[in-house]
Formats: C-alpha cells, sequence, structure tokens
C-alpha cells in the first residue's frame, strides 16, 4: 500500500523521529485531558494530519543547527499543532463545513457549543504547557492577535472590489503569521522569520489555487469562499475585470452570478500559478541568504508549491 503524502514529505525531510516525539506529547496530553473533553480531542487529532507547521518548525531548526532537535522545540512544535486547530474548529463552523480531513468537522460530530468550548480548552492547555518559556508565551499571544485581526478583516472585506496587493495583505497576516511563528520558534530570533513569511503566503496561495481546481490535497473545495466572496488569489485576479467585479460584489449573487466568477477564476489560473513562482523563489532566497544549511527549507518549499499542482 502507497504511503500517504503527507508520510512521504516527513521521510523525505528525516523528521520521523520527531513526529513520533511530537505525537507521543500530543497523545499525552489527550490522555490527561478531562473526561468530558478527551472524545471532542480525539475526535479532532486522531486524524490525517499533514503536520505541515511542526514540519516547518523542525526545518528551521535543522537549517541553523546540526544539534538533535531538542524537547523543548518538540514541545513547541506540538503547541503550535495546538493553536493551529484552533483556528481549524473555528474555520469550519464559520465555514459551515460538513466535513475535514475525510470525516465529521467537530461541530457536526458533538455540536456548536462543545466544538467552542473544545478551542478555548485547546488554546488554554497550550499556554499552560508553554508557561515555563515566555518566549513561546509572547509568540503565541501575538499570533492568535493577528489571525483574530486577519479573519476579522477578511470578513469585513468580502464582497469588496479589491486588488493582488490586498489580497497579500490577507494572506500575510493570515497564514504569513502562523508560518512566522514557526519559523521564530525554531530558532528563537527573528533571522528565519521573512521566510517563514514568504512560505507562509506561499502556501495560502497554493491553497486557495487548489480550492479552485477542487484538490483536496490542502483539505477541501472552495464553494465556501465563492459564497461568502472572500478574496481568495484567483478571486483577485479575476476581478480586475470589470464585470466580474459587479458580479463578485452583489450581496446576493444568483448561482448563475456565481458559475461565471468560478470560470473567471479558473481562467486566471496561469496567472495565479504564476505569481506563487515568484512567492517561491523569494522564499528560497531568504533561506538561502539566512541559514547555514537551507536544504530542508528549499525542500519544504518545493513541496509546498507542489501542492497547487497536484
Amino acid at each position: 500500500m502507497r504511503q500517504s503524502k503527507s508520510t512521504d514529505i516527513i521521510a523525505e525531510l528525516g523528521f520521523i523521529d520527531e513526529i513520533q516525539r511530537l505525537r507521543v506529547i500530543i497523545d499525552n496530553w489527550i490522555g490527561q485531558a478531562s473526561r468530558e473533553m478527551r472524545p471532542l480531542l480525539e475526535w479532532q487529532f486522531v486524524a490525517k494530519s499533514k503536520y505541515f507547521r511542526p514540519l516547518t518548525i523542525f526545518g528551521c531548526y535543522r537549517a541553523v543547527s546540526n544539534n538533535r532537535i531538542p524537547d523543548t522545540i518538540i514541545r513547541s512544535a506540538a503547541v503550535l499543532e495546538m493553536m493551529h486547530n484552533v483556528t481549524l474548529i473555528i474555520d469550519d463552523i464559520v465555514d459551515e463545513s460538513d466535513e475535514r480531513r475525510g470525516k465529521a468537522t467537530l461541530h457536526r460530530k458533538f455540536g456548536l457549543l462543545p466544538a467552542l468550548m473544545a478551542s478555548g480548552y485547546i488554546a488554554a492547555d497550550g499556554y499552560r504547557m508553554s508557561a515555563g518559556d515566555l518566549h513561546d508565551v509572547q509568540l503565541f499571544s501575538d499570533l492568535l492577535k493577528r489571525l483574530g485581526v486577519a479573519e476579522c478583516a477578511q470578513w469585513r472585506l468580502r464582497r469588496q472590489p479589491l486588488d493582488l496587493e490586498d489580497w497579500e495583505d490577507i494572506a500575510s497576516e493570515d497564514t504569513g503569521s502562523m508560518f512566522e511563528t514557526c519559523a521564530c520558534l525554531a530558532t528563537r530570533d527573528d533571522r528565519l522569520r521573512k521566510f517563514g513569511h514568504l512560505l507562509g503566503m506561499l502556501y495560502h496561495g497554493c491553497d486557495d489555487v487548489g480550492d479552485v481546481k477542487g484538490l483536496e490535497s490542502l483539505g477541501g473545495g472552495g464553494e465556501e469562499d465563492l459564497r461568502d466572496g472572500i478574496l481568495t488569489l484567483p478571486a483577485a485576479l479575476a476581478i480586475r475585470d470589470a464585470q466580474i467585479a459587479g458580479l463578485f460584489c452583489k450581496l446576493n449573487p444568483s448561482p448563475e452570478d456565481l458559475e461565471r466568477i468560478s470560470l473567471a477564476m479558473q481562467a486566471q489560473l496561469p496567472a495565479a500559478e504564476l505569481h506563487l513562482d515568484h512567492l517561491a523563489t523569494s522564499a528560497k532566497w531568504e533561506a538561502s541568504l539566512h541559514s547555514a544549511n537551507p536544504t530542508t527549507l528549499l525542500a519544504l518549499v518545493d513541496h509546498t508549491r507542489e501542492l497547487s499542482r497536484r
């Protein structure tokens, strides 16, 4: 039987042991959780996670050190994965998503209130696990604030005649902030912050393009974004056409309007892929400029870039 794509990239980057150590931390945490909360945590975390954010942490650490990745960095990666899942739970609720990673979303399985309470429980325990490391606490605090601002801004700006620069601002503060945090957790300074920022923007853009193509590699289709008028990379390019912009900005677009917008976005996929190529090149430049051993980081960029091409 062929290994999953996630297993492939974990093995390719040489982080099988580190991911196993991370899983031990998460499994032990779930095992010690409240009996009331444990079934929700098991459902959320025992799934087909790509672990791409922990892999980014491990890759950034390896780029600046030849030492074995210490337990403190594994813990940081586990907490980052926990915080990431907080955002997934909330995203699924807002998007009214029925499935993630091939099974029911947490709120569909257990109900809206339990899912919301689980997200708070996860965040609280993440901070408890990081309590002795003020560096991590500061990074996680900044991350959650930036993600909150980004999500509010993205929702406020839906169905607006924006452009590529606006998309870059949104991607920077959304996924870009998450991967910036990964880099800073790994090196405990800012030397790879810009690399993480660019890698996050690349991931965000590949997610947008993959959604339009109907790919499952990043988590599902883009019907919700189209329905809600969210500014994705293909949408930012498509609404340069005034007629498409007019349809995109409609408060209640008809199915025919949505179909025209969708076709316009599909027509912009080559331009979107070109923009992603530029982001990938910039990320590789940052990796090469600011790390002694950028090999793993370059492989991360290549893997991310391929996500929209599958």
